[in-house]
Order: structure tokens, then sequence, then C-alpha cells
């Protein structure tokens, strides 16, 4: 941002406009969106990758969940890496993909749904939100054509149903609404399948953290590139419940003990042959 000889901000910072921030920045300087720039030709170099999210309703809201790795290739780029983030006050954005353009996805798409609140004085709906994060995902997809590609997951508290929603996408920005529950990125086939198995209608809060937490240790044990829970190390998920009463990141401190519990009823069931829950 540049002032004018007299140093007054430049036209586009003062004239009414569209509460849009995206827009915004379009007029102003595209140069600063993704889609604003363009890539020389060749082979894109090897970039960090964030792996698995897994979400899923609850009585009450949503829970979504993300392991810690991030991979370059077959090495571990990251062991600590954080790819749920709190969207807004009522949703929530996970991340798989191209990690340093993801990032850069999720600060934009908490800026626009800011100056959203900002410039109309009230929130978003649930289903716009997600449409104007569908709309992103679209304009991002010449990198995506490159091998950058960004594949968020999306859910939130939904004020007006009452009741938490989870939304999906593709890179071409298509949005699907899923039920239940649902998972993205490489250890995705596996997250799914533990979910399948261990997802019930009426869980509480508590469960659905568990159900998460399992989730992703069962598709670290299948994909080299999701990271389970490391108690050596003090590294466990990021996992957060979206209610009514907003984004709530849950503990370190319990996702320690469910960690706890999930491997000492593995260990009981290798010693049994049985199937833990």
């Amino acid at each position: 941002m540049t002032p004018d000889s007299h140093g007054r901000l430049p036209a586009s910072f003062t004239t009414p406009g569209t509460s849009s921030f995206l827009d915004f920045l379009a007029q102003h300087d595209p140069s600063l969106l993704p889609v604003g720039r363009n890539l020389p030709g060749g082979d894109v170099p090897g970039t960090t990758h964030g792996t698995t999210i897994v979400a899923l309703a609850f009585d009450g809201g949503i829970v979504m969940a993300g392991d810690r790795r991030a991979t370059a290739g077959s090495m571990i780029a990251s062991r600590h890496i954080e790819k749920v983030f709190a969207a807004d006050e009522y949703s929530a954005v996970g991340i798989a993909g191209t990690a340093g353009l993801a990032l850069e996805l999720v600060r934009l798409f908490q800026l626009e749904l800011e100056h959203y609140e900002k410039i109309e004085g009230t929130l978003l709906s649930l289903d716009g939100k997600a449409n104007r994060l569908a709309t992103m995902i679209r304009g991002s997809l010449g990198l995506a054509m490159q091998g950058l590609a960004v594949i968020p997951l999306f859910g939130g508290y939904d004020l007006e149903r009452r009741t938490g929603r989870i939304f999906s996408f593709d890179v071409t920005g298509g949005r699907y609404e899923e039920t239940e529950y649902h998972a993205v990125g490489s250890g995705a086939v596996f997250a799914r399948g533990s979910l399948k198995k261990l997802w019930w209608s009426g869980m509480t809060a508590a469960d659905a953290v568990r159900v998460a937490v399992h989730a992703l240790v069962d598709a670290s044990d299948d994909d080299s590139a999701t990271g389970g829970p490391d108690a050596s190390r003090q590294i466990w998920p990021i996992v957060a419940t979206v209610t009514e009463a907003g984004y709530l990141r849950v503990s370190a401190d319990t996702l320690a003990q469910v960690s706890a519990e999930i491997e000492a009823k593995r260990r009981a069931a290798d010693a049994t042959g049985g199937e833990p829950r």
C-alpha cells in the first residue's frame, strides 16, 4: 500500500465497495492473491504437504482433528505443523495438500469472514462461508493443475439450523455437504474406514473427540504421511469442537489422556484377538 503524493490512502481504500475482502484485494493489488501470480514454466520443486484431516458430527456440533506431520516426498518435513484452525467464532477449517498455499488460503479465508462481518455488521451464514471458500479454491485451479493443490475440510455450527454441518471440496471448487463424518488427505481412506466403524448417532462431544483421535491413529498405522500421537515428544493432534458456544480447541492434557486410553485398548485387543473400540 503506497500513499499518494499528498499522503492519502489509495482510492481503493476509501471507495465504498464490496463486503468481500478478496474482491477488494483483486481491485487493489491482484498480485497479492494466489490466483494473481504467474508461475514460470518447468517442473514444480518439492514442496511440503500436510496430510490427514477428519471431521465428524455429534449431538450439538462438530469435531475437527488433524495430525501434526508434514512431508516432503519421503521425508518428514515437520512433526509440529498445525492443520486445523478457527475460520471464525462458529466454524473451523482443516487443510491438506501443499502446506504453504494451504496456510495462505486459511489466512485469506479468515480475513474474508472478518471483513464481511465488519462491513455487514453480522456473521455470514454457514452456507455462505462454505460458498466463499469454494470460490477461493476455484480461483487456485491453475496452481492445482501445476501440482500445487490445496484441499480443505470445513465445518461449523449453523446458528439458523441449530446443528453442526460439514463440507468437503474438490480442486475445481466443488462444494459437497457431508453427513455424519468425512476425512481428507493421504490417510483419508483409512480414517474413513475407522470413522465408519466407530461413529454413531447421538454421541457426545467427548465421544466425538475420542473417535476423531482414534481415526487418526488408525490412519497413521497404514499411511506413512500421517503422524499419530507421539507421547515421547508430547505431540498430540490438533482437535477442536464447534458448538453453539463457539470454537474450542481441546487441551493437550485431554488429548494425552484420550491417546493413552486408545493405546491401552489397542494393546488389550491385540492380547485377546479382539477389536478395539
